[in-house]
């Protein structure tokens, strides 16, 4: 049985988004009744019977008496958590404890898999260099990479000529993907910075990572939970799923959300254009998903939690090398609006 490929790419929201790949097939199985022959203790009758157990029973019935049993399980337990807490790390900027044993140099080469895939699907709409969408997208991605702390990977920009999705995303090692219809959301370099700030967070907490951690403890549980209880791997994944996957996802989505809003402010964007940019993204999305059911947050508590957070970025940005300028700029602006005729 190969193992499931993850899916690296992530998206700003809940737009067509690929998330990891799953094939619940892989997990079905049908239990077959446990019999155990035993002969009759009247003297002088020897008699064969069978009795049906589940393999719930069975593994119970193991448990109560085989020594041996017990001390397999416990050692498989044992070592199961001690890999989870030897893997136990803190994410960066945020400060968040989450399990991951991928390192950084397996991530990355996940991530050029995954862009040797999306270049050969966009080959024919990925704009050329010299395009002004393109010179866009890496100026404010130059700005961004300085507060990033990942000047070392090597960057590049690809913007994709498709004016029906509204998506972006950034995968390991550097590789930005933009769709164009995204842009006239942005509305300019502080929404766009918004947009890359956020996917650029995800690399810098290495989410891919924790998303292939995450999913390698999913599957070993669900795979022995259908076994146990002989039930359907897919309904064992799907409970799963909705009550340990998708709760993190969303927390990776906010993680990143706060992350970048760091980010924009330290590289003197406007943190109070990324609540402009979510209510946008409210009004052209045309079906909202409950939350609950999503890999995202819903744009309503996305705005919330960036307004908390306000306050924490327009200091970060007051404290930075801009901070100065940004000062007398903002003054010019509001002088400048003031008058009824700027030009007298």
């Amino acid at each position: 049985m190969s193992a499931p490929r993850i899916q690296i790419r992530s998206a700003i929201f809940h737009l067509p988004r690929r998330s990891a790949s799953f094939s619940p097939g892989i997990l079905r199985s049908r239990a077959q009744p446990v019999r155990f022959q035993y002969r009759s203790s009247w003297p002088g009758r020897q008699q064969t019977q069978y009795n049906r157990f589940s393999r719930a029973q069975s593994i119970k019935y193991l448990w109560q008496n085989s020594k041996g049993f017990r001390y397999g399980v416990g050692s498989a337990g044992t070592g199961a958590v001690g890999f989870v807490v030897y893997n136990i790390e803190t994410v960066p900027v945020s400060g968040r404890k989450r399990f991951n044993w991928v390192n950084p140099e397996t991530e990355e080469q996940m991530g050029m898999e995954q862009y040797n895939q999306v270049i050969k699907e966009y080959r024919s709409q990925i704009l050329p260099q010299w395009h002004p969408d393109v010179k866009l997208v890496q100026q404010v991605l130059d700005r961004l990479i300085p507060a990033s702390g990942l000047q070392g990977q090597q960057w590049e920009v690809n913007v994709i000529d498709d004016k029906e999705q509204m998506n972006a995303f950034v995968i390991p090692g550097g590789k930005v993907f933009v769709f164009s219809g995204l842009l006239p959301i942005c509305n300019g370099e502080d929404g766009l910075a918004t947009v890359l700030g956020h996917e650029i967070a995800h690399n810098i907490a290495h989410h891919a990572a924790e998303n292939y951690s995450r999913l390698s403890l999913l599957l070993p549980i669900a795979h022995a939970v259908s076994f146990v209880w002989d039930v359907s791997g897919g309904l064992t994944y799907t409970i799963l799923d909705y009550a340990y996957n998708k709760p993190g996802s969303r927390k990776q989505e906010s993680e990143a959300d706060f992350i970048g809003l760091m980010m924009m402010a330290q590289s003197c964007y406007d943190p109070e254009a990324a609540l402009a940019f979510w209510q946008r993204i409210e009004k052209a999305q045309q079906i909202s998903i409950p939350q609950f059911i999503s890999t995202h947050p819903s744009n309503y508590n996305r705005v919330g939690k960036i307004q908390e957070w306000l306050p924490e970025a327009q200091s970060k940005r007051a404290q930075s090398d801009c901070g100065i300028t940004s000062h007398y700029v903002d003054d010019f602006k509001r002088a400048f609006q003031s008058r009824d005729d700027p030009w007298v």
